[in-house]
């Protein structure tokens, strides 16, 4: 307790002299007084920019793969599915020249005879565009800055000599699907080795599908629209579940159970429809379209039904990227095909 004493007695001392208040603080905003602070470098950093950057960095995996970089867009810049059209600008949008897909004067239906074959009638190379090639020229910028992305993403993964390889065999595989597919549906011929094909896994995916077809009209057959100027090659004419309809088959490494999923098949499944029906090759009309997808895995396809209000819907579309062809055409910013 002795070394407390004296600094007792000095606080005493203290309390007998008065003691002047300090003169109240005040903060000033004069450049001169900012001045005096020292400024941190980080304040000339943007801010935005650095949280961009590190939230680029910190989301990349150690491996990327096609999925992990749409799924990293998605977080970055939302879904694609919310960037849509205006419904005004949707509705303003319409035909200048309006066509029927359906055809009053065809009133015949088709041959119930199962010993007749199916109509498969080649495609004749001439100066007028197929459904395909006017679809591809008119794709949407969205979809096509999509898709450009797509393929720069799997040649930096896969190479340029591999991805050549991917597409090589995406199309093979494609081809020989729509070949087995020919050889089921076709009354004289019968798949031989099914369980050795290639395509076995897009087969047992459709089986179900298969199960509800029949009274098949047409397989791989060429379709010309007079009036309006475009030729196709479709997949299939035939009945499915009771209903005529333009089938196409699709394969899809992913799974697309809407029919939003299938971009611009709809418009293609259309667009053979209004040629079958005003096709004097075809005695019959078709009101309904079928979109097949299936799967290499074996998992059950979707099928997409599109009955006759769902295909009026999309021929006025179809009408819209045919026009908007014309256009480009006369133009000349698309050379005319061979």
């Amino acid at each position: 307790m002795k070394p407390l004493l004296p600094i007792c007695r000095l606080l005493r001392l203290l309390n007998r002299f008065p003691v002047k208040p300090s003169p109240p603080v005040s903060f000033s905003t004069s450049s001169y007084l900012c001045s005096q602070k020292k400024k941190s470098s980080y304040e000339a950093v943007d801010q935005a920019k650095y949280c961009r950057l590190v939230r680029s960095v910190l989301s990349r995996g150690p491996v990327q793969t096609p999925e992990s970089l749409f799924k990293e867009d998605d977080v970055l810049y939302g879904p694609v599915s919310k960037c849509k059209v205006p419904e005004q600008e949707q509705q303003a949008r319409v035909p200048q020249h309006w066509f029927p897909i359906f055809n009053e004067e065809k009133n015949g239906k088709p041959h119930t005879n199962g010993s007749s074959s199916p109509l498969k009638i080649p495609l004749q190379r001439n100066m007028i565009p197929s459904v395909t090639r006017i679809l591809q020229h008119t794709m949407p910028s969205e979809q096509s800055f999509f898709l450009e992305r797509w393929k720069q993403r799997m040649v930096l993964e896969l190479g340029e000599d591999g991805f050549a390889e991917y597409t090589s065999n995406v199309f093979l595989q494609g081809k020989q699907f729509h070949e087995a597919l020919e050889s089921i549906l076709s009354p004289q011929e019968n798949l031989k080795g099914g369980e050795e094909h290639p395509q076995c896994g897009y087969i047992k995916s459709v089986q179900h599908i298969l199960k509800e077809i029949g009274s098949v009209q047409a397989l791989e057959s060429a379709v010309q629209h007079e009036a309006l100027q475009y030729v196709g090659l479709l997949d299939c004419v035939a009945e499915y579940q009771g209903k005529l309809c333009v089938i196409d088959w699709k394969t899809s490494e992913k799974p697309k159970p809407f029919i939003q999923n299938t971009y611009d098949n709809p418009l293609q499944v259309v667009a053979y429809m209004g040629a079958v029906n005003h096709d004097a090759n075809y005695s019959f009309q078709v009101q309904c379209g079928l979109i097949v997808v299936a799967y290499k895995d074996g998992s059950p396809a979707h099928p997409h039904f599109m009955d006759e209000e769902l295909c009026s819907k999309y021929w006025a579309k179809w009408l819209l990227r045919l026009e908007e062809y014309t256009e480009k055409q006369k133009n000349q910013s698309i050379p005319k095909p061979e």
